[in-house]
């Protein structure tokens, strides 16, 4: 990916490519929402409904893997899990693009830039925050259909949450650490994830959330729980979703997981020796999360909002975590 991309993205670039797509004139200004990797804005029509563009960053997913997120998410509409939709044009698409030529004068966008975008309309809810017996198993019936529909048929543009996966990730951020510490960081990244590979990897795969912390689900007054954000979609063992909802380390969270467990065994099976892998899948979040912000490095907004990334202050207390995660995860291996 080229760096900065999402900086050749102005409002009239993106106001423009949604009306060429979908055919409705979006009014006003569009209002930014968070997003770690992709950018996403909400904006309204000329009728007043409010919805929400979804920018995928350039190089991350082929197209094939995102039309996997919205099939998933289709193959949940169809047995009535919450979940929302993106919007099609008249041909029954999903997934538009934009072309973001260069700037003659300044050059800052040399070859241009194509982006991947998709349109949802705006669901709002609030934050569900489990505190009764029945929220947490709630929260485990919701994972358990999920999976259900996960297991349903594969996805073969995504990645498989595996030791592989990490070594790759391992391999993307181990030339930005800093020198000082790179060589211990790498060692102690590879020997953790080599002595938990077996045990990860011989949990069955199937296709499921990847980021289901209780920030992505909401309660919509008088009809339930909404899922949200399929963009980190994997093909993984099915307790990445569960750990996910816990408020601490699985250790320290048996009351909390056993209610999730027992929601979630209405819809379907935990393959044995799951809940056992937990701290090494938190080990994976945790390089995985440096290397979607490795992505981002280049962007202005990173650059003003996170000046001390990538400093030695900052791998030092980087380093001290891994240290500490490494330790708990082959403790539990």
């Amino acid at each position: 990916m080229k760096a900065g991309a999402f900086d050749a993205l102005s409002p009239e670039i993106i106001l423009g490519a949604v009306e060429e797509a979908l055919g409705f004139v979006p009014e006003g200004n569009l209002t930014p929402y968070p997003s770690y990797v992709n950018r996403v804005y909400g904006f309204s029509d000329e009728e007043g409904r409010e919805f929400i563009a979804k920018f995928y960053r350039p190089g991350r997913w082929s197209e094939m893997a995102i039309l996997e997120e919205h099939a998933f998410l289709a193959d949940c509409a169809k047995v009535e899990l919450p979940v929302v939709l993106p919007l099609p044009d008249d041909d029954g698409e999903t997934l538009f693009t934009i072309d973001v030529e260069d700037e003659p004068e300044t050059g800052a966008y040399p070859g241009g830039f194509r982006f991947s975008f998709a349109v949802f309309p705006k669901k709002g809810g609030r934050s569900f925050d489990a505190e009764r017996a029945e929220d947490w198993e709630r929260l485990g019936a919701l994972a358990g259909r999920l999976h259900a529909v996960g297991a349903n048929r594969p996805a073969h543009a995504r990645p498989l949450l595996s030791s592989s996966l990490a070594l790759a990730n391992l391999a993307v951020v181990e030339p930005l650490v800093h020198p000082e510490f790179r060589a211990e960081f790498g060692d102690l990244c590879r020997t953790a994830i080599q002595v938990t590979a077996e045990s990860l990897n011989a949990l069955p795969p199937i296709r499921i959330h990847g980021d289901l912390h209780r920030g992505n689900i909401l309660e919509r007054p008088g009809e339930g729980l909404l899922l949200l954000d399929f963009d980190d979609m994997v093909t993984g063992p099915q307790v990445q979703d569960l750990w996910l909802l816990l408020p601490g380390r699985a250790a320290d969270c048996g009351r909390e997981l056993s209610m999730i467990l027992g929601g979630y065994g209405e819809f379907a099976v935990l393959p044995s020796g799951s809940v056992a892998v937990i701290e090494t899948l938190r080990f994976h979040r945790m390089l995985h999360f440096l290397a979607w912000r490795s992505l981002q490095r280049d962007d202005l907004w990173f650059k003003r909002d996170f000046p001390d990334w990538g400093s030695r202050a900052f791998w030092i207390q980087e380093l001290e975590d891994f240290r500490e995660q490494s330790r708990v995860m082959v403790e539990e291996a």
